[in-house]
């Protein structure tokens, strides 16, 4: 008997080291996030269909050359700014890319952003539509109306900027709170009277669902594309971002240089037919460079006027987000 106990408790006392070993073992996995297989930093990026980190996934040569500078790089897709940007806030992502307005509500939420980079603009794209036939062809017509946007998204913007050219005020529209895709079905059923919206929502209901623009982001909203990343991370990884921004932009340059393999890439991506994406091409540019002065001002207006007509709650100082002294 005393032999077996001895056994047994040799035996159990196996287990528990063995046990002990494994949790090691995972807990060193865990805390070596950070770290790929190669010895590599991990880069994490946050991205929306179609954007310019899409087409550096596909495309591939951005993961190459950020992996020869001693990175490997890991992409998350999004369905829109807003759940990108509790993404970056949690610390899941190192990096994001979204439109003009969804860093401007974080931060008033308390969000410690910086810019990184900002795009070319993309304003031919971005419109307020209607349909034809309507009667309606100015924002004044559509006083008393029912207008879809997203809220904390460009759109939001778009209109608000569209209706103050137009010199309305906010109130003289029914602004009616949508996901792009639920507005899609909306306009197509004639539930909404307009629509705020940006390619390549934009260009398919020009060709599938008998819209017309009322009015688009020339002069209003230029809708730049921002790579975004909290303050502590940016102020860590300065080599990085340089990086990040100079091999983006890269692969903006070939998108400029080839509208046919860029076309065919985004129409498989994005599910569209190349007729859509053809158009939404077309009629912008594709460029990254680091942030400035430039940007600064642009997102400041955005800033402003959400502040003025409550759309935050607290004032924003972009400049405050980071040196953008260029």
């Amino acid at each position: 008997m005393r032999k077996n106990r001895k056994r047994l408790k040799k035996i159990l006392i196996s287990i528990v080291l063995i046990l002990w070993a494994g949790v090691a073992v995972y807990g060193f996995k865990q805390t070596d996030a950070g770290s790929s297989m190669s010895g590599n930093k991990t880069v994490t990026i946050g991205y929306q269909k179609g954007d310019p980190f899409d087409i550096a996934k596909q495309r591939g040569e951005f993961s190459k050359k950020m992996e020869k500078k001693g990175y490997s790089v890991v992409f998350k897709q999004f369905q829109d700014g807003n759940a990108l940007m509790q993404a970056l806030q949690s610390g899941s992502i190192d990096y994001g890319r979204t439109g003009d307005t969804p860093p401007v509500s974080a931060l008033s939420s308390g969000t410690k952003l910086t810019y990184i980079a900002a795009g070319d603009s993309k304003a031919k794209g971005s419109a307020v539509l209607t349909k034809k036939g309507s009667g309606i062809s100015s924002m004044k017509d559509l006083k008393g109306k029912k207008v879809a946007y997203a809220k904390g998204t460009t759109s939001q913007y778009m209109l608000l900027a569209a209706l103050k050219k137009a010199g309305m005020s906010a109130d003289d529209v029914t602004w009616v709170n949508m996901s792009q895709s639920s507005a899609s079905a909306a306009f197509t059923k004639g539930k909404i009277d307009g629509w705020a919206t940006w390619d390549p929502y934009t260009a398919q209901a020009q060709l599938t669902q008998n819209a017309k623009t009322v009015m688009n982001g020339v002069g209003i909203s230029n809708n730049r594309d921002y790579v975004l990343s909290l303050r502590s991370y940016a102020k860590d990884n300065k080599e990085v971002s340089k990086y990040l921004t100079k091999y983006l932009d890269e692969d903006m340059k070939w998108a400029n240089n080839n509208h046919s393999d860029l076309i065919k890439m985004m129409s498989k991506s994005l599910k569209l037919s190349e007729s859509v994406v053809k158009k939404m091409v077309n009629r912008r540019s594709y460029g990254v460079s680091e942030m400035s002065s430039k940007y600064v001002k642009e997102e400041q207006k955005i800033a402003n006027l959400f502040y003025s007509e409550g759309f935050i709650k607290n004032k924003v100082n972009i400049n405050e987000t980071g040196d953008y002294d260029k």
